[in-house]
């Protein structure tokens, strides 16, 4: 069984919206079967509505009010634009002339002038600001800046996809060939020929992975690529190769190192300046694996070059606990592909052909032809 499955979040599923739409229909459901009038009730509705309305358009102003200073350095010199971003127009100003046009029409004639609805509807959005009810809740934020990929996880992942994974990890396979023509009695699973990228969701990461885990010992480089980059001549990229000893003192082998992007989050919550608790850092962690995961699947030259290797240290110290479990995604790699291969070969002819030989008896027509040279 493997070692420790840390659960990883999956992107919300727009559940909270679907929650709003059955307690509106609930709460429309209930307004029916009080039985009061339609008009009173309209009029009260349009009022309350008009009120939130009126609530975004103050919350806008005071915003605007902070803006009119920043309009050199944040809305490069325009006021409309600072406008535009303080107040969504093209919704809350049409919302509230339709509410007020609305009152007005249910408005009797025994009822308060709408003006004096309208100044205590601004004092209590004044008042809900000032004691700051209108703040978003933790989850509100989350939800916010995972939609707007604007976390610091989805950066950092961006930027070690751009900056390093894409240029390396195309060109793991032929490290790993040119390594196995001269050792060959290394490198015995061809399916494990990947880069093994550890993320420890502690961000607590070891320089030495030989201090880390006993049974994890270097071995070797792989071969150096060499790019010009950034303006930074003749960049050298490698990637370190590792014997790993199990249980039964069987020797395993990887390319493997940590993801570099973590030191940063981890660092981040060692600072006070960063203002980055170690909550934050857990969170950050776990969608840094999840879109690092989502980018690489939908990279076609890094299609069977890594291997994601998430995970979340023991409260308690466990001894060899990191290559456990590095070993249990090497065994499962080994298996897999052993079973689809196993697979294969039962279901396969007894005179299977490899693929080259197949490619070159498959017809240019649109309907099956027979494989036999003889027909």
């Amino acid at each position: 069984s493997r070692p420790s499955c840390p659960p990883i979040p999956v992107a919300r599923a727009g559940r909270a919206q679907r929650a709003v739409y059955l307690l509106l229909v609930l709460g429309a459901a209930a307004l029916y079967l009080t039985g009061q009038p339609l008009v009173p009730v309209a009029r009260s509705l349009t009022l309350h509505f008009a009120a939130l309305q009126i609530g975004a358009l103050l919350k806008g102003t005071c915003y605007l009010a902070e803006e009119i200073f920043h309009l050199q350095s944040r809305h490069r010199g325009s006021f409309w634009r600072a406008l535009s971003a303080c107040f969504p127009l093209c919704w809350h100003g049409p919302m509230l002339l339709i509410c007020g046009s609305a009152y007005m029409a249910l408005l009797d004639e025994d009822g308060q002038p709408l003006s004096l609805h309208l100044i205590l509807a601004s004092l209590c959005q004044l008042l809900n600001l000032a004691l700051g009810l209108h703040k978003p809740s933790t989850v509100e934020m989350s939800e916010m800046s995972e939609r707007s990929k604007q976390n610091i996880a989805h950066g950092l992942a961006w930027s070690y996809y751009i900056g390093y994974l894409k240029i390396v990890l195309p060109r793991v396979k032929k490290s790993m060939e040119e390594f196995s023509r001269a050792n060959p009695n290394v490198l015995a699973y061809r399916e494990t020929w990947k880069l093994h990228i550890l993320i420890p969701l502690n961000c607590d990461i070891c320089d030495d992975l030989e201090k880390a885990d006993s049974n994890i010992q270097y071995l070797t480089d792989l071969t150096e690529t060499t790019l010009s980059r950034a303006g930074i001549k003749k960049r050298v990229y490698k990637h370190s190769l590792y014997r790993i000893r199990d249980e039964d003192n069987q020797l395993w082998h990887c390319a493997l190192e940590f993801a570099t992007p973590l030191q940063s989050l981890y660092a981040m919550s060692q600072d006070e300046c960063a203002a980055f608790s170690r909550e934050d850092r857990l969170e950050q962690a776990k969608l840094f694996y999840r879109t690092l995961e989502d980018i690489l699947k939908g990279s076609k030259e890094c299609v069977g070059t890594y291997r994601l290797i998430a995970y979340e240290e023991p409260e308690e110290a466990e001894t060899n606990f990191l290559s456990r479990e590095i070993l249990w995604h090497l065994w499962q790699q080994h298996h897999e592909e052993f079973a689809v291969h196993e697979e294969n070969h039962t279901h396969s002819p007894a005179t299977a052909l490899d693929s080259t030989e197949l490619n070159l008896q498959i017809s240019a027509s649109d309907l099956p032809q027979p494989l036999r040279s003889d027909c």
